[in-house]
């Protein structure tokens, strides 16, 4: 039988971080559910420790590191056969992982992910049915990074909506951390290409939009600068997979984002409106 790691690397998720690990809990599978706190100074630890489970693992890092170098880290740990990493503010939701297995059970399958919802910091959901626009099904790996590139992450899902295999993520070199904020599509661009990719049309994870995650503590500048060096480097090592069209196309799309964010920023400022913003 495949076995299967939930990684859930935290820091200073106290917040949220008992509701994730209840609804990966709550599966009705055998996993390893590996927590990581990355030096948190908040009640990370505590809460991830709470937990009489021995399905639960918990480590913790002396100092704290950067979010590629913990989330490698905490997979690198692992031991399952089988990976999905879940943030420490996301939630599964009921049956995602008998769901997922499932389709992993065919050996063709290099990777899968579902359709996701969006929660608000109090776990109301606030957008259902997101993601995977055109990826529905089986789909070849240049379908995969040419739909990433061409839409942007935020048209994918949440990393909790994936599982991909242990094998193929060491093989590949793990997590390019240098990415923060596409990282994650990166790696799953590439371990794409050692089989196939499935899209699943059922809402198997949700992502939390808050006021404290990594997301909205980023610039859009950040955002848009590490999506413009994805583009141009997975176009360079995977020039199979990613065309010089659909580098060109996610490149107009940033930069209708940067144009957009820049009339934002004016007419925040001619109006003395900084809450537009937020």
């Amino acid at each position: 039988m495949t076995s299967l790691s939930v990684c859930v690397p935290a820091y200073n998720s106290g917040r949220t971080l008992d509701a994730t690990l209840r609804s990966i809990l709550a599966q009705d599978e055998d996993f390893e559910l590996l927590v990581l706190d990355n030096a948190s100074t908040d009640d990370t630890g505590e809460v991830a420790r709470s937990f009489d489970d021995r399905r639960v693992r918990v480590l913790r890092n002396d100092t704290v590191l950067p979010i590629g170098a913990n989330w490698d880290k905490a997979i690198t740990a692992s031991a399952g056969t089988l990976v999905k990493v879940v943030c420490a503010d996301d939630v599964l939701r009921p049956g995602a992982l008998t769901a997922q297995l499932a389709v992993m059970a065919d050996a063709s399958i290099a990777i899968s992910s579902s359709r996701f919802e969006v929660i608000d910091e109090a776990g109301a959901v606030l957008e259902s049915g997101l993601g995977l626009a055109g990826l529905l099904g089986r789909q070849t790996p240049r379908a995969l990074a040419r739909t990433i590139v061409r839409r942007g992450p935020a048209d994918f899902g949440p990393t909790a909506a994936a599982m991909f295999y242990r094998e193929h993520y060491d093989k590949v070199g793990g997590l390019r951390g240098d990415l923060v904020f596409p990282m994650d599509v990166d790696l799953f661009a590439r371990v794409s290409s050692f089989g196939v990719f499935f899209g699943m049309t059922e809402i198997l994870a949700a992502w939390r939009n808050s006021s404290f995650n990594l997301c909205s503590q980023t610039s859009t500048v950040s955002k848009l600068t590490d999506m413009y060096r994805f583009h141009h480097r997975i176009a360079h090592d995977y020039p199979d997979l990613v065309h010089r069209g659909d580098v060109l196309a996610g490149d107009t799309r940033l930069a209708r984002a940067a144009l957009h964010r820049l009339r934002v920023r004016a007419l925040a400022t001619v109006r003395n409106r900084p809450d537009l913003l937020v």
